[in-house]
């Protein structure tokens, strides 16, 4: 069962690392902000809930296992709050001129 769990952790791990891989290069090649915006926040969302149900089962307890719940949801909350006030931002300025 062990290696069943290793071999699930890696995997999760990896496909998360490649979504934040996709995010950065959305971030780079996409011409506008809004499209850069919404590229990096779907990408970082995906790729940071994938490597916690990689690590999940890695945990030693449920207290670490609840910390890594946290630190989703705190970043979760975040990039939310940061990618509507960036957006508002962008329209705020397009319908000014």
């Amino acid at each position: 069962m062990s290696a069943l769990l290793d071999t699930a952790t890696v995997v999760l791990v990896s496909v998360g690392a490649l979504l934040f891989l996709a995010g950065a290069l959305g971030l780079l090649r996409f011409p506008d902000t809004l499209s850069r915006l919404h590229a990096i926040s779907k990408a970082d969302n995906l790729g940071l809930g994938l490597i916690l149900l990689g690590l999940l089962p890695q945990s030693a307890s449920i207290a670490g296992g609840l910390k890594l719940v946290c630190i989703w949801l705190l970043a979760q909350l975040s990039a939310a709050t940061a990618s509507q006030l960036l957006a508002r931002a962008v329209h705020r300025d397009r319908t000014e001129r």
